[in-house]
């Protein structure tokens, strides 16, 4: 089970990607709002009892100064995979990407791009593949289909290049 955590309801349209992935590689997930600034016992208690009740692995996404992602990270010891927000208030969104990804020695978080719960959502199903066959072989069927609609662009340009001569 992968838990996809936010600081707001704001960032919903991009979290909402990650949980869209593992749910097409059926893997359960659970999907709430924890605000470090706001909510700040709800966030430790997230941390501290996600473990004992089943996540392998969490997905905070978090706009502006993105303490979310770090400060869980530095309460449980599952793997934290950051996804910075552009939001409203954002500098271009530079501000959560360095603070996501600039964590001090010893509370690692893996980070995305910018808006790229996508990505967040993969990468989980990845760490889940190292022990679950069955997520192994979607993810399997998910890079063949990458591939297969890159072969099929690949046909259509070339068709263009052929009418040009």
């Amino acid at each position: 089970m992968v838990g996809i955590i936010m600081g707001s309801k704001s960032d919903l349209p991009i979290m909402r990607q990650a949980a869209e992935v593992l749910q097409e590689m059926e893997i359960a997930y659970e999907l709430t709002i924890v605000s470090a600034h706001r909510t700040p016992l709800r966030m430790v208690e997230y941390a501290q009892s996600a473990r004992e009740r089943g996540l392998k692995v969490i997905i905070a996404g978090a706009g502006g100064a993105a303490h979310l992602p770090g400060m869980v990270a530095s309460i449980t010891t599952l793997p934290v995979i950051g996804v910075p927000v552009k939001s409203s208030n954002s500098i271009d969104g530079w501000d959560s990407v360095l603070s996501i990804l600039q964590m001090p020695a010893g509370v690692p978080v893996a980070t995305v791009a910018l808006d790229g719960a996508k990505n967040a959502g993969i990468l989980a199903a990845q760490i889940i593949s190292t022990y679950d066959r069955r997520v192994a072989e979607a993810l399997s069927l998910f890079k063949q289909s990458l591939t297969d609609k890159v072969m099929e662009t690949v046909q259509e340009v070339e068709h263009l290049g052929g009418l040009k001569q």
